[in-house]
């Protein structure tokens, strides 16, 4: 049987109430971490090893092997205090929320983040793409109740503070 996908009702929380778009990033608050953050913050998933996801300064950082392999040899010691290596499909408890890394087809170790709390599930896609590429793990879809994509076209520096927003029931 399938999950049965939010639908507002009971105790499950909607995901805006637990996800915010800060200017540090992409905040968890039931987790206690950002995803890419824009800056070191002190718990980080990182979706991707690009500079525009995978910053330096973090402290617990947890991200696919081939990811905090590229940011250890990009930032040395300054990749994270503490690094984790999570396998795609392999979910891992965060605080009081369950972290999956799915694969996003974008880059070797690129994912998406699936956050799944008290009955809801959000995936931040990172980047990605659809297409075959035979140097990354395809891209998986993953049903959710709220999908994260960037949509800045790899011009970051143009969004002072990023936005989750929803679809009009």
């Amino acid at each position: 049987m399938a999950r049965p996908i939010y639908a507002g009702m009971g105790d499950t929380p909607k995901p805006e109430t637990w996800l915010k778009a800060t200017a540090d990033g992409l905040w968890c608050e039931p987790g206690s971490f950002f995803v890419d953050p824009h800056r070191g913050r002190p718990r980080a998933v990182v979706t991707h090893g690009h500079g525009d996801h995978a910053r330096p300064g973090n402290g617990a950082v947890l991200a696919t092997p081939e990811t905090l392999a590229i940011m250890r040899t990009r930032y040395g010691a300054d990749a994270g205090t503490s690094l984790q290596a999570v396998a795609y499909g392999e979910p891992i408890r965060v605080g009081d929320v369950s972290v999956t890394l799915v694969p996003a087809g974008h880059v070797l170790g690129s994912a998406q983040a699936v956050l799944e709390y008290r009955g809801s599930r959000v995936v931040v896609s990172g980047d990605y793409k659809r297409r075959t590429d035979p140097t990354c793990a395809a891209f998986e879809p993953v049903a959710c109740d709220v999908f994260v994509t960037e949509a800045t076209f790899a011009c970051r520096s143009s969004v002072t503070r990023p936005t989750v927003t929803r679809s009009p029931s």
